[in-house]
C-alpha cells in the first residue's frame, strides 16, 4: 500500500477476479449438471408415457389388419411382435432402457380367470400389479401395460461417495377396454 496524497492506493487487486471465478465456478458446474438431469427426467417421463399409451393400443388391436387372426402375444422381450417388446423398443433411445426396463401386460392373450384378464411380467423382475376387473365383463375385457423404468441420472453426482441424486423408479400404466 502507498500512500498518495490523502488516498490509500492499492497496487495487488488483479487476484480478486480469480478467487471470485474459484468460488463461483462450482457452484456454476453443479446448477448446470442438475439441470441436465432435471431435463433428462422429463424426457423419460415423455417416453414411458407414449411408450406403455403405445404398448396398451397394440395389446388391442395388433397390426389391425384384415388378415389378423389373433391377439398380439403379450411377451417375451426378445420376440419383437409381442406386447412387451415394443414397449421396451419405444424406450430404446434412453440409456439401458433393455436392462431396466419391466413390463407388465394383462392382456385376453395370456389368459382369463373369473373375467378377469391375466397377467405376465417381462424384463428385470419388478413389483406386481393387480389387474381390476372390468364392470361389463364378459363382454368387455380391460387390457393394462405396466411400465417401470429405472432412471440413472446421466449426470452422477456424488459428495463423499454420497449420491445427491439417487436412481428412481418412473412407472406409467395405461387401461383400455377390449370388446369381446
Amino acid at each position: 500500500m502507498r500512500r498518495t496524497g490523502n488516498r490509500l492506493a492499492f497496487r495487488h487487486d488483479g487476484g480478486q477476479s480469480l478467487v471470485e471465478t474459484a468460488i463461483f465456478l462450482p457452484i456454476l458446474i453443479l446448477l448446470v449438471a442438475y439441470a441436465v438431469d432435471f431435463g433428462y427426467f422429463f424426457i423419460v417421463a415423455a417416453n414411458l408415457t407414449s411408450a406403455s399409451r403405445n404398448a396398451a393400443e397394440y395389446s388391442i388391436q395388433g397390426f389391425a389388419s384384415p388378415a389378423q387372426s389373433s391377439l398380439p402375444a403379450a411377451g417375451p422381450i426378445t420376440t419383437y411382435t409381442s406386447v412387451a417388446a415394443l414397449a421396451v423398443g419405444d424406450l430404446s433411445s434412453l440409456a439401458a432402457s433393455s436392462t431396466t426396463t419391466s413390463v407388465q401386460v394383462c392382456s385376453k392373450s395370456v389368459g382369463i380367470s373369473n373375467n378377469v384378464t391375466k397377467c405376465a411380467s417381462y424384463g428385470p423382475t419388478g413389483t406386481a400389479y393387480t389387474p381390476a376387473a372390468d364392470p361389463e365383463a364378459p363382454t368387455f375385457f380391460l387390457n393394462r401395460v405396466d411400465v417401470t423404468y429405472t432412471v440413472q441420472p446421466p449426470i452422477p453426482l456424488s459428495f463423499f461417495s454420497y449420491s445427491l441424486l439417487p436412481s428412481m423408479q418412473f412407472h406409467r400404466q395405461v387401461s383400455m377396454r377390449e370388446l369381446d
